[in-house]
């Protein structure tokens, strides 16, 4: 899978260049072939021409690029046949540019639609498997407890320092007793949103409760490091509440809790993810 993702990947950035040589081929050409008439009217059908190729598939294409051929042919041979004017050879490559372009746009459509539903199906297999918060993009407890591993493995192995980070809402249970089921779903959306956009590209946020929203965070940091983050979330969850005009009246802060994993006193995942729960009831600042 793996294999077949990285080939289409190659092969769009290469339709996309010979797509934009063959675009370029044809400026070029038509600023050398003069008729400025004609040409719009050739590039105003290669247009058509491609908008077909792209929603209705490469036979559809070929055959509206095959008519199109056969018209310059008729106009061609009535202008032979007649003499009413000289023949515009400059203008032949118009038979070959528009069912090139098409082929190059079909194959780049052909890749970016496989690598669309290979997402989709990822992303499918997510939410069947429990992994995956539909409403907030974000990985849940089952994915936590699956990367916690690897993180725990990796401290293991290269004694990097690994913590978790857990994150809450300050009284909550009070607080959505105010709130309209819009203002509690916006809440959700809101704090998910900040607190991926704050973490750092290793970081990996999830959703570990949408009841009683609860989010965690595995990081490769020390407790200092873990500190450093946490103020930066809070920060930034306070700023984006004050700026929202549905929020900004309630008294909505964090508390996190902060973990380093110890192989001493911790086993599993989840001793890991538990231990950041209880840090959570210490937070009081």
């Amino acid at each position: 899978m793996t294999s077949k993702h990285q080939n289409a990947n190659l092969y769009i950035d290469v339709c996309w260049l010979l797509f934009l040589a063959a675009f370029a081929g044809t400026a070029i050409l038509m600023a050398l072939s003069g008729h400025l008439i004609l040409n719009t009217i050739y590039l105003f059908c290669t247009v058509v021409l491609l908008l077909m190729t792209y929603f209705w598939g490469l036979i559809t294409g070929l055959v509206a690029n095959l008519l199109f051929i056969a018209v310059q042919v008729v106009i061609v041979l009535y202008q032979y046949l007649q003499q009413t004017q000289d023949i515009p050879w400059p203008l032949l490559f118009w038979m070959v540019q528009p069912i090139l372009l098409s082929v190059i746009l079909y194959f780049l459509t052909v890749n970016q639609t496989y690598l669309q539903q290979q997402n989709r199906d990822l992303q499918t297999a997510l939410v069947e498997r429990g992994a995956f918060d539909t409403q907030t993009n974000l990985r849940t407890r089952v994915a936590y407890q699956e990367d916690a591993q690897v993180f725990i493995e990796t401290n293991r192995r290269f004694n990097l320092p690994v913590a978790t980070l857990v994150i809450k809402i300050r009284y909550y249970n009070d607080l959505r007793r105010m709130m309209s089921s819009d203002q509690l779903t916006e809440l959700l959306q809101l704090a998910s949103a900040t607190i991926k956009k704050i973490t750092r590209e290793n970081d990996i946020t999830y959703l570990l409760d949408r009841d009683d929203p609860t989010w965690a965070i595995l990081i490769y940091a020390d407790t200092d490091g873990a500190r450093v983050a946490t103020g930066r979330i809070k920060d930034g969850f306070d700023k984006t509440v004050q700026q929202n005009p549905d929020l900004a009246n309630l008294a909505l802060t964090l508390v996190v809790g902060v973990a380093t994993w110890d192989p001493e006193t911790m086993k599993t995942p989840s001793d890991f993810m538990n231990a950041g729960l209880r840090e959570t009831e210490y937070d009081v600042s």
